[in-house]
């Protein structure tokens, strides 16, 4: 069964270039576990807001789990620490109404 997940990002005081070059780099490996980027937004974030929110996409839990387990993933540990602060992942789903 699929699953969605919603990830916020906060960054460090790195530019918000390595932020997103450290997410390219972590994304790309997405395919290879029956992942895929829905949404992938910035924020002009100000305070204590995110800088960055993705929508993904994983053929099933275990998939993402795969994911958060694979060994060049985990390879960049500085760089995310480097310029990721803080993480929340919220699992998602759609809300299909009528009428909008």
């Amino acid at each position: 069964m699929a699953i969605r997940i919603c990830v916020l990002l906060w960054r460090t005081d790195a530019p918000i270039e390595r932020l997103r070059a450290y997410e390219d780099a972590v994304l790309a490996l997405l395919p290879e576990y029956e992942g895929r980027v829905l949404q992938r937004l910035a924020i002009d974030a100000a305070g204590d807001e995110p800088c960055e929110v993705q929508v993904i996409e994983f053929a099933s839990a275990q998939h993402l789990d795969d994911f958060m387990h694979d060994d060049r993933r985990l390879a960049l540990a500085d760089e995310r620490e480097a310029t990721v602060l803080r993480t929340q992942v919220l699992h998602v789903e759609d809300v299909q109404r009528a009428g909008y």
